[in-house]
């Protein structure tokens, strides 16, 4: 019985590892094939980093919840447009939230006014070239070259999670005379499927 009782558990622990190192490898693959939106480290300061962007072109969503706006985008890049083009998927996603306060904590804001998402589309795109949305709600758009201060955290990105980190790089900004503009916004950087710790998330703000 001890016997049978200690293979078991040498399966069951072996599963295990097997189901780990199977999901830490899935991480390491998406990060590895998944292209990322190219921009220059201008500056380093207390954990923030200073980044300048090219122009972009982001397919861009209003939903009722996170879950709605990302299922929109995704079906655009899958073909679910005029072409019918499948487009490649790059990372980050951002999220923010429409009309919210620059004081006020970006994931406690109410729903209410709708969650707020973008694709970035590869660089080859154009907003004028890119494949036309079936989708009424899903938008094309051009985004200007800008200058960004991103702070980085890792794990799921809570709402506590994101208050902390969006306060911290206020505090930073502001210690360095660093001016932001606009509203801070959340960028996602892997699938759902990541492991938590392999995850990479930002929260963003452009600067003057």
């Amino acid at each position: 019985m001890a016997r049978n009782i200690t293979k078991s558990a040498a399966f069951a622990l072996g599963t295990a590892a097997a189901l780990g190192a199977a999901w830490v490898g899935w991480g390491a693959y998406t990060r590895r094939t998944t292209d990322q939106v190219p921009y220059t480290t201008a500056l380093h300061v207390d954990g923030v980093e200073i980044r300048r962007y090219p122009d972009t072109v982001v397919a861009k969503t209003t939903a009722s919840s996170q879950e709605e706006a990302f299922r929109r985008l995704f079906r655009y890049i899958q073909g679910e447009n005029r072409s019918e083009t499948e487009i490649e998927m790059t990372a980050p996603v951002s999220t923010g939230r429409e009309k919210i306060a620059m004081t006020a904590p970006v994931a406690s804001e109410s729903s209410g006014d709708g969650m707020e998402m973008a694709f970035f589309l590869p660089g080859e795109y154009t907003a004028e070239g890119a494949p036309k949305p079936e989708d009424e709600t899903v938008t094309v758009e051009h985004v200007e070259a800008r200058t960004l201060a991103v702070r980085p955290f890792s794990w799921y990105a809570t709402e506590d999670r994101i208050a902390e980190h969006r306060q911290r790089l206020f505090d930073t900004l502001s210690a360095h005379d660093l001016t932001p503009t606009g509203d801070p916004f959340l960028l996602r950087y892997d699938d759902p499927w990541t492991p938590p710790f392999m995850r990479r998330n930002e929260i963003a703000v452009a600067l003057e």
